[in-house]
């Protein structure tokens, strides 16, 4: 049974114990109709209650109310012989009908210690809106997922393109690309209103303000708060961790931290204590010194999940597409070494035409040495989306490019959700500098950041 099943059943109880009380009086005062209109509702709604556990007990299998349903049944037979002689016009000694209402009494108080003795079960939604982005949630929902008492739901919401003028664009709905593991619910099946949450898990904090992509806005924080007790927020990034001391440093990130999902979340769990301590110096100081206590209560330093999956990868544990295998072994066996490049979002607002010459030229390099090297080109999942925004002049050359590199087929492109495969299978990194250079830094591979004004002497080729 559900929390907020419990106590709205044990409200309706507690409403009938009052009734009792009222009953008694209508008798003492010798008003019969009165007692025996009110014994009828309290009958009727006492079956109404054991038909809704009746319900939830179909509904779930953690949940067996039927002592709760028989005491019901008695309390209904204790009306039913009180009601029969007062409808029928009988006078009743008052220490008669005193006993017959305190026997009630005593049926609704036991109704609601067992209910009150039932497992309470817990319905936990998990809100991805880019699969690519599941692993900031995924090992919470695999977690909950071993809970016996706990219903985690996973629900891939839908989300728009931006248009450059900021209204709404193409829409997206990425519930089939997520891992065939995860038992996917569509959003248009769940009535969140019917089945408050127990509590909502977000990785998108930015609501209305986001330039490139929306999610519906169903799924902004402030509306998700009217479903559920307890909203919790975790980033889909992982940031450098930062000195709370320095206060450009702080600056850097301000705009990853005053986002909307941070006043409206009831929890936020981010990577690490130095992380909770610059976000709530970073929000005290845009918010006032009044709000320090709101966001040390909420802001947790815990770790986040996509670093606690990246620890526990291996290459071994990945299963590899057998063009992916092609490139990577030998033809004797021996496996060739795997570059994991990594082209970001921010590099390319910065850097425009001068990083689509970068991205080039470095292709033609790899090219050049693609008999011991591959190159696994793995794009921000928001490049194109973001080029089409607010770089649409860059837009062509970027497909471009990306059109002419899978069609050649000497590399491999990813764009699937699976970043941990990119990880696990790769040697190195070298790209730009973003949250992924955070993760792969727990794998204690090498790292290189490309710097986009340093360009190979060479003609650009293939």
């Amino acid at each position: 049974m559900r929390s907020f099943q419990c106590a709205k059943l044990t409200e309706t109880l507690n409403t009938l114990l009052r009734g009792c009380d009222a009953v008694q009086d209508y008798c003492r005062q010798g008003q019969t109709v009165q007692a025996t209109d009110l014994l009828a509702s309290c009958q009727a709604a006492a079956i109404r209650i054991g038909e809704s556990i009746e319900r939830i007990d179909r509904e779930s299998s953690r949940c067996d109310g039927t002592e709760v349903v028989r005491t019901l049944e008695g309390y209904c037979e204790a009306i039913y012989r009180l009601h029969t002689p007062l409808s029928s016009g009988q006078e009743l000694p008052q220490t008669q009908t005193d006993a017959a209402v305190e026997e009630q009494r005593i049926l609704l108080r036991q109704a609601i210690t067992q209910l009150g003795a039932l497992p309470i079960c817990r319905e936990v939604v998990f809100l991805p809106y880019k699969a690519a982005m599941w692993d900031s949630l995924e090992p919470v929902w695999r977690q909950m997922s071993e809970d016996p008492l706990v219903t985690a739901i996973v629900i891939p919401i839908p989300y728009y393109d931006r248009n450059p003028d900021m209204s709404f664009g193409e829409l997206h709905d990425e519930s089939g690309d997520f891992p065939p593991e995860v038992p996917i619910t569509r959003a248009s099946d769940y009535d969140f209103g019917a089945r408050r949450p127990d509590a909502i898990y977000i990785h998108n904090p930015y609501d209305a303000f986001n330039r490139v992509t929306s999610v519906h806005p169903f799924f902004y924080s402030d509306h998700l708060k009217k479903f559920t007790p307890e909203l919790v927020y975790i980033p889909y990034f992982v940031l450098g961790e930062p000195d709370p001391d320095n206060e450009e440093q702080l600056d850097r990130i301000e705009h990853f931290i005053t986002v909307p999902a941070m006043e409206h979340a009831d929890r936020v769990i981010v990577q690490s204590e130095a992380m909770r301590e610059a976000y709530i110096r970073i929000l005290t100081k845009a918010y006032g010194e009044q709000s320090r206590q709101v966001w040390e209560r909420k802001i947790e330093g815990t770790g986040s999940p996509k670093i606690d999956r990246v620890t526990n990868l291996t290459e071994r544990d990945q299963e590899l597409p057998d063009a992916w295998r092609a490139l990577i072994l030998r033809p004797d066996g021996t496996r060739r070494k795997v570059i994991l490049y990594n082209t970001g979002v921010t590099a390319m607002l910065e850097n425009d035409e001068e990083m689509l010459a970068k991205i080039r030229d470095n292709l033609s390099i790899f090219y050049e040495n693609r008999e011991d090297v591959v190159l696994l080109w793995r794009p921000h999942p928001l490049i194109e989306a973001t080029l089409s925004s607010m770089r649409p002049q860059l837009l062509t050359q970027w497909q471009q490019i990306v059109a002419q590199y899978r069609a050649a087929g000497w590399g491999i492109y990813d764009d699937t959700p699976e970043l941990d495969r990119a990880i696990a299978v790769s040697d190195a990194y070298y790209g730009d500098w973003s949250s992924l250079v955070q993760l792969y830094q727990q794998t204690g591979k090498p790292i290189m950041i490309q710097n986009c004004e340093i360009r190979s002497t060479e003609p650009a080729g293939s």
